[in-house]
């Protein structure tokens, strides 16, 4: 008995949950940036309710979702910070980058509270001798 199948499509197939969400998120340096929160997909026609076939990932969401887990919702799409699909280098146990972190918007927090806090402790500038 012969089955139909779907013609070959190029690109690699992930499970969303399994493969990319809550996975840390290194860049080309393996510096941890963040982790993964949530994923901006559409479908291959175009169509962003990829419901009707495959869909394409564009980019990887991350950001202020402690509150929402916590207390249910969702943060609203403004909030959260978008990492192009196209710099990903390598997905394995966590997500690699070909790009420097400090090139995202994902981490001026933790720029913020270096510069800031960090910065201003006796000795906070320099790495530990």
């Amino acid at each position: 008995m012969t089955y139909a199948q779907d013609p070959p499509q190029a690109g690699r197939v992930l499970d969303a949950r399994l493969h990319l969400l809550d996975r840390q998120l290194l860049d080309v340096d393996d510096v941890p940036i963040t982790t993964i929160d949530d994923l901006e997909v559409l479908g291959t026609d175009g169509d962003p309710d990829p419901s009707g076939g495959h869909a394409v990932l564009t980019s990887l969401l991350t950001g202020p979702v402690l509150g929402t887990r916590l207390f249910g919702g969702r943060p609203p799409s403004s909030r959260l910070e978008r990492i192009r699909w196209s710099h990903v280098a390598d997905v394995g146990t966590a997500v690699r980058l070909g790009i420097h972190g400090e090139e995202l918007d994902a981490t001026w927090v933790e720029r913020w509270v270096r510069d800031h806090i960090i910065g201003r402790i006796p000795g906070g500038r320099h790495d530990p001798e």
